[in-house]
């Protein structure tokens, strides 16, 4: 008796559906993905114990009282709008965001003003900025 030999046929994998789904995994991923574009301002903070640093010769000073007033190189502003303090800055940088700036504060001023104006610095691309501390008086200056 003769047997037949029966036909092997190739064994393989079908890659579409793995295709597919790979794909879809790839548009789940693009649609659900939110681009959000994080702005960070960096600050140089001085050393309080340390020596004064040498002043540039054109700088942007932003002064601060303890009522939250704002004066930018000694002019005083109509309000304390982010804007209004935006087109000091601008108007005496002539748009040159590279020039150094400095932040004082008086030691009651509120935080939030302070931060409105390093937000307000930020917006405009400023990067150079520092804020002004004074050194200790008296005898545990130290401590």
């Amino acid at each position: 008796m003769k047997f037949r030999r029966q036909r092997r046929e190739e064994v393989g994998i079908n890659l579409t559906p793995l295709i597919d789904v790979v794909f879809l995994l790839l548009i789940f991923f693009m649609v659900s993905t939110t681009f959000t574009r994080e702005t960070q301002l960096s600050i140089d903070l001085p050393e309080a114990q340390g020596k004064p640093a040498q002043v540039p010769e054109e700088q942007i000073e932003i002064l601060i009282d303890e009522a939250g007033s704002y004066r930018v190189n000694g002019q005083g502003l109509v309000d304390n709008r982010t804007r209004t303090l935006q087109a000091a800055i601008y108007k005496l940088s002539a748009g040159d965001t590279t020039l150094p700036m400095v932040i004082t504060a008086d030691a009651q001023a509120a935080h939030q003003d302070v931060v409105r104006a390093m937000d307000a610095a930020g917006q405009m691309g400023f990067v150079h900025l520092s804020i002004t501390t004074r050194q200790p008086e008296g005898p545990d200056a130290g401590d």
